[in-house]
């Protein structure tokens, strides 16, 4: 199973609105990065991934799922850009905040430390472990 990172403006889809949407999940749309684009085409059914509230908050606050890959996003008039499902699993029970990621010298690496505004990201097994323990998940 892989893991991946998605940043989202509380304003615009926030952590509560993706818990809402229960089993069912919902689309991951809107997505108009290549690399971002690149990283949901390589995603699996079952890969997890940390939501991330951007903006102000700047911080981990959930768990989400993969459950439907790659597939032509229909909000995409130009039909360049596709998206995937996700469900959200779980809280963090302690949002882990980009000002703590940053100063961990074993995550200085991460693709959030490094290329902030991308809005899908990877994030490898050890990461996704320290973050996870630093968020407070067992």
């Amino acid at each position: 199973m892989a893991h991946w990172l998605f940043k989202s403006e509380p304003d615009a889809w926030s952590w509560d609105q993706q818990k809402a949407k229960g089993a069912k999940g919902e689309p991951w749309s809107g997505v108009r990065n290549f690399t971002a684009a690149n990283n949901m085409k390589a995603m699996k059914k079952g890969d997890r991934g940390f939501f991330y509230h951007s903006g102000e908050e700047r911080s981990i606050v959930g768990i989400v799922e993969v459950i439907g890959e790659y597939r032509p996003d229909p909000t995409d008039e130009k039909g360049r850009f596709g998206l995937v499902d996700v469900k959200a699993v779980r809280d963090v029970p302690r949002p882990v905040t980009l000002a703590e990621i940053k100063t961990n010298p074993k995550l200085k690496d991460m693709t959030l430390v490094k290329f902030s505004r991308l809005s899908v990201q990877p994030v490898t097994d050890a990461e996704w472990k320290l973050i996870s323990a630093m968020g407070g998940i067992k």
